[in-house]
């Protein structure tokens, strides 16, 4: 029978440590076994350790930037021909690329530290979306539509959803561009719609401006989905790779190329999801849940690491030779790519 200090006499619990010929902790069921000087004869009883507590990383949970996290919005966005510029994208704290139907990808961007008043084109939600969402909480999601199937399964996630079809407060359609590619979101607005979405929290990505030991050189890269190919260029003066798509820059409206000061290409399994559109293409379930291979890119460097994630509410390690490897602080993109189709670094 287990014994609790704070609830028995003195008398009983120094019996019990005596009985037992060491310390509690020695005791079949208690704590790890003390070292030989804590076990000796002379030994003195101590208070059972405090467990130490995971350190808070320096700044944001998922960037590392210098600024204070907030609540967290998760946005779907184009990434097609149609959709360069992008508005809104260079604010995000971490950027997902996904495949979708037809082998073109889209974004999702997970917004804390920075929630600007412009971002699009966005664009509907799909299946993998629900899984990759839940290791953030309870957030804001906002996106353009679904087919009516796929509605019955947001339906039913613990999300706050803040989509067109919830109401059009916070969206309109940009001039200038075409449907369905001119459907824009004030993310300050949307993220009011979702007051109680929960703010950002550890998901288990640590940061550091100074770059691990180890690596190889890796000033580009080529990502590749079955229709459409990314580029990576790692820029010196920048400190972050800069991303074409389809062979060209891809711009934002702010100014300058998008890119990230850390990428990381994560293989996965995939299969398809049972869902489709309406033309008869169909979707990929994309799993995040479990481990496999990736390659983080930072500072001009590939690091060849593994990835981790238990279970949907937890987050993504991503280990080298067993421990966390930092990131490099600012945007974070992660490109979930097919385990058949291994990225071209050089």
């Amino acid at each position: 029978m287990s014994l609790t200090p704070s609830v028995r006499p003195a008398r009983l619990l120094t019996a019990v440590l005596v009985g037992c010929g060491l310390l509690a902790g020695a005791c079949s069921g208690g704590e790890p076994t003390p070292s030989p000087s804590a076990t000796s004869s002379s030994a003195t009883p101590s208070a059972t350790p405090t467990p130490t507590p995971r350190p808070k990383p320096a700044g944001s949970f998922f960037s590392g930037r210098l600024e204070k996290d907030g609540r967290v919005l998760a946005v779907k966005l184009d990434n097609t021909p149609a959709s360069n510029p992008h508005a809104g994208v260079k604010d995000a704290d971490v950027v997902y690329v996904e495949e979708v139907e037809y082998g073109v990808t889209r974004y999702a961007a997970i917004y804390s530290t920075r929630v600007p008043k412009v971002i699009g084109p966005i664009r509907s939600a799909r299946v993998s979306d629900i899984d990759l969402l839940k290791q953030y909480g309870r957030v804001a999601f906002a996106y353009s539509g679904a087919s009516s199937k796929m509605r019955r399964l947001l339906a039913q996630q613990d999300f706050y959803d803040v989509s067109g079809d919830k109401g059009p407060t916070g969206y309109w359609r940009q001039s200038g561009r075409s449907a369905p590619y001119n459907f824009f979101g004030d993310g300050q607005r949307l993220l009011a719609r979702a007051p109680n979405a929960e703010p950002a929290k550890d998901i288990g990505l640590r940061f550091s401006a100074t770059p691990p030991a180890g690596g190889r050189p890796a000033t580009t890269a080529k990502v590749s989905w079955p229709s459409t190919t990314m580029g990576l260029t790692w820029s010196p003066t920048e400190k972050r790779y800069l991303v074409t798509t389809f062979g060209r820059k891809w711009m934002a409206t702010e100014g300058g190329q998008l890119g990230g000061t850390t990428v990381i290409i994560q293989y996965c399994k995939q299969y398809d999801s049972g869902f489709g559109d309406k033309f008869g293409g169909r979707t990929p379930f994309i799993e995040t849940v479990g481990t496999g291979r990736a390659v983080v890119l930072r500072d001009g460097k590939a690091y060849d690491v593994t990835w981790a994630r238990a279970k949907a509410g937890r987050g993504t390690t991503y280990l080298l030779n067993g421990k966390i490897l930092p990131l490099a602080p600012g945007q974070v993109w992660v490109l979930l790519v097919r385990k058949e189709r291994p990225a071209t670094i050089g």
